[in-house]
This record gives C-alpha cells, sequence and structure tokens, in this order.
C-alpha cells in the first residue's frame, strides 16, 4: 500500500445534520446534533456542515453550539446567495476554531429561471455575495447548485467570478443525481483546464445518488482532481440521498492501488456512528447497503463459508474490525448476565451508562423469555426502542389487546396513560393495526396524518421481533416514531405514539414554527 504521508489528500465534508437531515422525517433534535457532530468530530471528519441557519432558529442554535464545541473539525453553514442568509450563517459559525461559509445559488437554466435572473444579473450576484462571505470569513466555499446540467461556458464563467471573489472551495453538485462517472470526471478536468485560478482553490463534489451512481461519481471526481468529498453517514439526504461516508472512505482505503488518495477518517469508528445515526434519525439501514449493512460481513453458501473458514480473504475485501466491528461472539440468552450484555453492547459499538444498562438488561430478559435465541440486531433494536421512549412523553401505552381474524370488524382495547392519567377505550377498524391507530386517535385526538408505516423483522423466525417505523406529518412539521417487540400490532403502536410524542415536543417550542424549515431551497434571490 502506497505511503499515506505522500498521497493527495482527499477533504471529507460531511454533511449529514443539513442534507441528511433534509430526508422527509429525519429531523433530528437539539440534543442529538450535538451529539452526533461530538461522533463526526472525534471520528476526523474535515469539515462538518452542521446545518443552515436562517432556516430556522433550532437550526441556527443547533450551528452556533456545534461551533462552539468543535475540537478539530471545521464546522460549516450554508446560505442562500443574498446577504441576510450570509450575516446570519456567520453569527453562527464565528465561535467555530475553524469557520466556514458555504454559500451557493442554482446556476442551471431552470434554476436561473426561479428568482428569474439573466446570466448576467446572476454573474453579478454571484460577485456580490461571495465578496461579501469573503469579508466576513477566511473560508467561504461557493456551489453551482445543479451544475452538471449548466452549460459549461457559462459554468467555467461564474466559478471564475467566485474564485476572484474570494471563494476559497468550490463545489460541482450533481444536484439531482443525474450524471454518470464518466462525466463527473470529465466537468472536474474541464473547469480545472479552462478556469483561470482552479489551480488555487479546493474542487468539490457532492453527488446524489437517484441513479445509484453518487459514490461512483464522488471517485471519479476525485480521479481527475477534484479534492473534496461531500458526503453523509448511511448516505442520507435528500430523495435517494447521497455518496456515503462510509462507502467512499473504505473505497479509497480499500482501493488505495488504484486511487492513492488519503483522508484522516478513523475507519474505526464507521460502524458506531452508523449506528446512532439511524438511530436518531429514525431511518434503518438496509440489510445490503455496503460497509454497514447487516449482510456486509455475513456468509451463508456453503461454498462462501468454507472459502473463509480457509481463507478469511478468499470472499471479504476488508475486515470488520477497519470498521469497528469484532469477530467475537458473546452468545446471549436468559441466563445471561448484566456483564455479558454491557460486553456485548460494547462489542457492538454502544456504550451505556449504568442506568440505561439496568433498563436494557429487563428489556432483554423479557424478550430472551420469549425468543429461543437473542441475536445482535434484537439488541440495537431494544436499543432504539429505549431511545424513542422517555419517561416524561406526554403520552405512554399502558395495555393493548386486539381482537383480530376473518371475521371483522377488528378491535382494539387501549389504555394509554396521558399527562399521568389513565385513558382506555374501544375501537374497531380495517384490521388490528389499523383498530388501534383509531384507538389511539380517540384517545389523543390530533390531526397529523399518516405518511408512512413500515415493519422489518429484525431477525429470522415466527418469534422474531418487528420493528415498525411510522411518520406523521402535521402542518409542515414530520415527526418519526420506532419501536420494537415481537407482536408487530404492540410494536405499531408504540412507534405511533413516539412520533406523536415527538410532534407533541415541537409543538411546546416557545416561539411557533422554530424546527420547521421552511425556507425555499432554491430561491437564492
Amino acid at each position: 500500500m502506497t505511503d499515506s504521508s505522500a498521497q493527495p489528500r482527499v477533504v471529507i465534508f460531511d454533511t449529514t445534520l443539513r442534507d441528511g437531515e433534509q430526508s422527509p422525517g429525519a429531523t433530528m433534535t437539539h440534543e442529538e446534533k450535538l451529539e452526533i457532530a461530538g461522533l463526526l468530530d472525534e471520528m476526523g471528519v474535515d469539515v462538518i456542515e452542521a446545518g443552515f441557519p436562517i432556516a430556522s432558529e433550532g437550526d441556527f442554535n443547533a450551528v452556533t453550539e456545534i461551533a462552539k464545541r468543535a475540537k478539530n473539525s471545521t464546522i460549516c453553514g450554508l446560505s442562500r446567495a443574498n446577504f441576510k442568509d450570509i450575516d446570519r450563517c456567520w453569527e453562527a459559525v464565528k465561535h467555530a476554531a475553524s469557520p466556514r461559509i458555504h454559500t451557493f445559488i442554482g446556476t442551471s437554466p431552470l434554476h436561473r429561471a426561479i428568482p428569474n435572473l439573466t446570466m448576467d444579473e446572476m454573474a453579478e450576484r454571484i460577485h456580490e455575495t461571495v465578496t461579501h462571505a469573503r469579508n466576513l470569513c477566511d473560508n467561504v466555499q461557493w456551489s453551482a447548485m445543479d451544475a452538471t446540467r449548466t452549460e459549461h461556458d457559462y459554468l467555467c464563467r461564474v466559478v471564475e467570478i467566485a474564485i476572484k471573489a474570494g471563494a476559497t472551495t468550490i463545489n460541482i453538485p450533481d444536484t439531482v443525481g443525474y450524471t454518470a462517472p464518466r462525466e463527473s470526471a470529465d466537468l472536474i478536468r474541464m473547469l480545472l483546464e479552462r478556469v483561470p485560478g482552479a489551480d488555487e482553490v479546493i474542487f468539490s463534489t457532492h453527488c446524489h445518488n437517484d441513479l445509484g451512481m453518487a459514490t461512483a461519481n464522488s471517485l471519479a471526481a476525485v480521479e481527475a482532481g477534484a479534492r473534496q468529498i461531500e458526503c453523509t453517514i448511511n448516505g442520507l439526504g435528500e430523495r435517494a440521498g447521497n455518496a456515503a461516508l462510509e462507502e467512499v472512505v473504505m473505497a479509497l482505503k480499500v482501493r488505495n492501488d488504484i486511487m492513492p488518495y488519503a483522508t484522516g477518517i478513523d475507519t474505526t469508528k464507521i460502524m458506531h456512528i452508523s449506528r446512532r445515526v439511524s438511530t436518531v434519525s429514525g431511518f434503518p439501514v438496509q440489510f445490503n447497503k455496503a460497509i454497514v449493512g447487516k449482510n456486509a460481513f455475513l456468509h451463508e453458501s456453503g461454498i462462501h463459508q468454507d472459502g473463509v473458514l480457509k481463507n478469511v480473504e478468499t470472499f471479504e475485501i476488508m475486515r470488520p474490525e477497519s470498521i469497528g466491528l469484532t469477530a467475537k461472539n458473546i452468545a446471549m440468552g436468559k441466563h445471561s448476565g448484566r456483564a455479558a450484555l454491557r460486553a456485548k453492547m460494547k462489542e457492538l459499538g454502544v456504550d451505556l451508562g449504568d442506568n440505561q444498562l439496568n433498563d436494557l438488561f429487563v428489556r432483554f430478559k423479557a424478550l430472551a423469555d420469549r425468543k429461543k435465541e437473542v441475536y445482535d440486531d434484537d439488541l440495537l433494536a431494544l436499543v432504539k426502542d429505549a431511545d424513542t421512549h422517555e419517561a416524561h412523553d406526554t403520552i405512554q401505552v399502558k395495555r393493548l389487546r386486539v381482537v383480530c381474524g376473518t371475521d371483522g370488524p377488528q378491535e382494539a382495547e387501549l389504555t394509554l396513560v396521558i399527562d399521568g392519567a389513565e385513558h382506555s377505550i374501544d375501537a374497531t377498524g380495517d384490521g388490528p393495526v389499523d383498530a388501534a391507530f383509531n384507538a389511539v386517535k380517540m384517545l389523543y385526538p390530533h390531526k397529523a396524518r399518516l405518511q408512512l408505516y413500515q415493519v422489518h423483522a429484525v431477525t429470522e423466525g415466527t418469534d422474531a421481533q418487528a420493528t415498525v417505523s411510522v411518520r406523521i406529518e402535521e402542518e409542515g412539521r414530520i415527526a418519526t416514531g420506532q419501536s420494537a417487540d415481537t407482536d408487530t400490532v404492540v410494536a405499531s403502536v408504540k412507534a405511533y405514539v413516539n412520533a406523536i410524542n415527538r410532534l407533541i415536543e415541537r409543538r411546546k417550542k416557545s416561539n411557533p414554527g422554530d424546527d420547521v424549515k421552511t425556507v425555499d431551497y432554491r430561491d437564492a434571490g
């Protein structure tokens, strides 16, 4: 492997807390954002895009606090191409030891039409706003939104303007995930060759995954001369998401022979932060997800099993330990004690305090009495379930009984604890879940619409736990809830109630709408 000290350095720009949080339903609390930012900082991420300060008071406060706490990473905030956005962004990031302002505008014909700007008018706005940002901060990033669908001559023109105005990083986003690897490389190469001053700045790539090529496009851009990759943990982001941090970093590490580029990422922390982001965002990682998926290091066929037992390299191009997994396997069952549970959770990358361990142990024992074997994913599901349930929640599920079968209507008898008082009701519906949800709405009337209801079996077998994800929307606020139980209907009701509790918390904010991002990302005017 090439000596990393002699390798070209690739800057890892993580936008989980900005673009990742824009995934519908992935909104994180203030405390969760601070936690994830701390993990990214500890992992060695070069730049953390902590949020969009003008979008909401909550975003501004989170970016400000992250900037104050960061020890290693540059802290970046996003702003549209106007002075008000840029000033607000600077107010938040200026507290960082290493701050950055990231300002953007859509340069393609489709995006120029939105603010109704001519090419010349847009060019002038880019000059004015980048200059304003540079007067506030020495580290300024400028993005040409929808760059891959912008005319090449015009893209060269506005990139040159941004460089002359003081931008130190130029981002060329594939905003709609339309490009292919060869195009991605050719675009970066063309800009480096044609734009005066291009050799004096860092070119960045931000690729979306609408056609499943975000990681490939990012790596192709690096091979052509880009030196910053924008990505997110687990590939979270708008629509189909972004290039995933774990994919680009491990690709650079594993294929160092053909892509000799270095990063400062501590890869042994990848699995832990992947699981934590999955928990706080409410977005489960698909089983066959590259690097961090449940099946990434599993072998089921006899040929593969025989091969890896004789020589692990026959079917594995990387080791689980390189991303923070361990080959150790502690079998967990109803006879296991607290020490074994703590060791297992540490092995899975989850550090628990004494109170958390005690709570998890009770839940684990209850599960072990109902299941023949408790798998790693069962334990992680229990942790997720605990994270979504708080003792101070407005609503808690006390008791549920359902009647279902071929003879309808199906019925649900539900008891909820609402603000400390028990309330019970019977309800009917088209199936046990519908009946149970109707009972919740009767006990706690609300206008939130159900946007998503998903059930995943955590493990195999008829005694498997089901993890249920629920997403609801009310007046622009989106909230998600998750819960796991061997009884799918129980998990469903708890997930629904968890989502309602998160919605209630947002209603309680001192300024209505603080947590709702109403900024039009397309409008740079």
